[in-house]
């Protein structure tokens, strides 16, 4: 297999082979790039466009005009199945097998949509692809072009095991073995075409958490870091790797950056072969030629890497290697080397009777998709489909595709002894690393959080000021009552409802590492539950020295902890109800409304509004399933429920306020243990069933 010269240098790597004059103007790009980086923030790298441009194009015609192939490593390396197979050399620190990737007849059907069905169509389901066959192979860029609605993004998905729904028919072989999508998770990558990751963790933790999760257990610690500095120094983000991430459009990393940080997550899984859905999308020239010249970098390493585009520049499109052409219903009508400049292309379709030659200079992917489309298949009364099928091209594809099918001399289907490639625990204490790392530079989340307990802790104890020293008559008892009720229920609430957005943007998250076969989902909420549970320890805190001093409650070590664990206890189980309520729906939206329709229920049956024994009995079990009336008669149990003491009630008498408790509240000092036991039951049921839905319920459909 011949292979393109590399023209990237890592750090510490040679220069590949080249003319003097293309070296000598790459020298003077890195002397510019040098000078810009001393004047410029290292978060902005800029270089002329004239230049970028120029560079990447005298580029791209010296690999046209001389291509020269890579060699073979001399140190061998153990596949997945402990085979020794021959990897490419690239300037990597972890070798990798290169593999082919073959489809044939492979037709794709989902349900038909509703919409349809009221049309007119019976069809109980819609075709999207149709008999489409092809090959992509290591060390070729290979383009998947087609018009709106022809099948691209389609047909990556359900090669790369994307899809969540539909019916897949045909065969898939990876280097002649039949494709198994436990297996080929673990050896591909997917480059989605919305650039999807956490906000508030910079460049190079990003990549650094994919590496630890996706590469093979026995790497260890220092080679890991290695590799994770040469795969960004080939994407070109070295000199960003501690900016942060931030959010599409608001803050961190401009488009064409998040894209190099999309390949950059991808690539350091060391996979053989990559899928990127419209890579150039949304860019101008400069930042396209940026991200081109980074997927040209991927595949000269040895990968099989595959692309959608849509209307690509004419020197976009002349770096690709290989084309498959689609039209509208899934079907193929181009399939094979584009050729220097695209000469074979040209030459395919101007040989089909009625297809105008091409003008010189034009974009040969314009000029093909416009005498490919409809309309021109009607004016020359022709199906560019069936014409490719009965093609001596289609021919030639289908004996490659029958030679690929069998399997290389050494080769043995790929086998992994477990689903993920670290152990659950290792997967636990990296997904808690990542959460920890976010959480600390999300300050706009945390100090509110903490900001609100404080002003709420203030508040409370002004209005409720030493309330606790002065129990005297069944009033003031009954007005601690509403002291203790108001500073659960209000900053809880609070908690429940802003953990959501967090929650649900590491949901999207989550989704494209979940796909990519990461971690299990337990571990995910295991983090995301551990590292709230922190911080809610810390708020806890927080409030309980406030509001305790404040209201004047008895300072008992016992008294003091009882309160301080009930506290805590609340705002773990609200933010993990308002986490749970997440997972459980399809938008955040959704889970606000249940919200609003949840919390007023537990305000009313919390005991306090109407005391448990004054609920009617067809609604008291209410009361038992709502943890704030658990945390309301804990705190209440624990301060008062054991006082010898009495107080003097409407008529003049005194009665012990023990009695009075268990008469009219319904509490009970020696039912203290099992409503410690409920808070923790209510804080273990929100968690799991958080873990549960995100791992059965994805609401991304594809």
């Amino acid at each position: 297999m011949q292979y393109r010269s590399t023209n990237f240098w890592p750090v510490g790597g040679p220069f590949q082979t080249m003319t003097q004059p293309l070296m000598q103007k790459r020298w003077a790009l890195i002397l510019q790039k040098l000078a810009l980086l001393a004047i410029r923030s290292a978060n902005a790298l800029v270089i002329d466009e004239h230049n970028e441009t120029e560079l990447y194009t005298e580029t791209r015609n010296e690999e046209h005009r001389s291509r020269t192939s890579t060699t073979t490593s001399s140190i061998p390396t153990t596949g997945a199945n402990g085979e020794g197979n021959r990897p490419t050399q690239s300037q990597f620190v972890l070798p990798f097998q290169p593999l082919s990737l073959c489809f044939n007849h492979l037709n794709y059907y989902v349900d038909m949509p509703s919409e349809m069905k009221q049309q007119g169509l019976m069809e109980s389901r819609l075709q999207l692809l149709s008999d489409i066959s092809g090959a992509f192979r290591p060390g070729l860029l290979t383009a998947l072009v087609g018009v709106s609605g022809a099948g691209k993004t389609t047909l990556m998905d359900v090669l790369a095991g994307r899809k969540t729904s539909g019916t897949i028919e045909g065969s898939i072989t990876l280097s002649g073995y039949s494709k198994k999508q436990e297996t080929f998770a673990r050896i591909s990558g997917y480059c989605e075409q919305a650039d999807i990751h956490s906000p508030n963790v910079t460049v190079y933790e990003s990549i650094l958490y994919s590496a630890w999760l996706r590469l093979p257990s026995d790497v260890d610690s220092n080679t890991r870091k290695m590799f994770v500095e040469e795969v960004m120094a080939l994407v070109e983000l070295d000199v960003l790797c501690n900016a942060m991430v931030g959010l599409p459009g608001v803050s961190g990393l401009s488009t064409e950056q998040r894209k190099r940080l999309t390949i950059a997550v991808e690539l350091v899984a060391n996979p053989s072969i990559i899928f990127m859905d419209e890579p150039t999308s949304g860019l101008d020239a400069r930042a396209a030629a940026i991200v081109m010249r980074t997927v040209r970098n991927t595949v000269n390493t040895g990968r099989t890497v595959v692309c959608t585009i849509h209307q690509p520049s004419i020197d976009i499109f002349e770096s690709f290697d290989e084309l498959l052409l689609l039209k509208r219903g899934g079907r193929v009508i181009y399939a094979g080397e584009l050729g220097d400049h695209s000469h074979k292309l040209v030459e395919y379709f101007e040989t089909i009777l009625g297809v105008p030659s091409i003008t010189e200079g034009y974009n040969p992917a314009t000029w093909m998709l416009e005498v490919s489309s409809t309309l021109e298949e009607a004016r020359m009364n022709v199906d560019f489909a069936e014409i490719y099928a009965n093609s001596l091209l289609y021919r030639k594809n289908q004996e490659l595709i029958e030679e690929l099918s069998i399997p290389p001399p050494g080769y043995r289907d790929l086998l992994f002894a477990t689903k993920y490639s670290q152990s659950f625990y290792i997967q636990c204490v990296a997904n808690l690393w990542k959460q920890y790392k976010s959480y600390w530079k999300n300050p706009s989340y945390n100090s509110l959080r903490y900001l609100t307990t404080f002003l709420y802790g203030l508040f409370f104890g002004t209005v409720f000021w030493q309330k606790g020293t002065k129990l005297d008559s069944q009033q003031d008892l009954y007005n601690l009552l509403g002291a203790t009720y108001a500073a659960i229920f209000f900053i809880g609430a609070t908690n429940c409802m802003s953990v959501q957005p967090v929650v649900s943007i590491e949901r999207a998250v989550y989704y494209r590492e979940s796909a990519a076969g990461m971690y299990s989902p337990l571990s995910y909420a295991f983090a995301q539950a551990s590292v709230e549970f922190i911080y809610n320890i810390i708020q806890g805190i927080l409030y309980t020295v406030i509001i305790y001093a404040m209201i004047g409650y008895d300072w008992k070590a016992s008294k003091f902890f009882y309160f301080l664990f009930f506290i805590v206890s609340s705002f773990n189980y609200f933010t993990f109800f308002g986490m749970m309520l997440v997972a459980c729906t399809p938008s955040a939206l959704l889970a606000n409304i249940l919200i609003t329709f949840a919390l007023p229920l537990w305000n009313l049956f919390a005991g306090f509004l109407i005391f448990r024994k004054a609920i009617p009995i067809w609604w008291r079990w209410y009361y038992w399933a709502n943890p704030v009336s658990w945390t309301i008669y804990g705190v209440i149990a624990s301060q008062f429920g054991g006082n010898g003491g009495s107080i003097s009630v409407p008529g003049g008498s005194h009665v012990a306020m023990s009695q009075i408790l268990e008469d009219n509240v319904g509490v009970r000092h020696d039912f203290l243990g099992y409503v410690i036991l409920a808070h923790f039951g209510f804080m273990a049921a929100f968690v799991l069933i958080f873990g549960y839905s995100i791992k059965f319920l994805n609401f991304q459909k594809r």
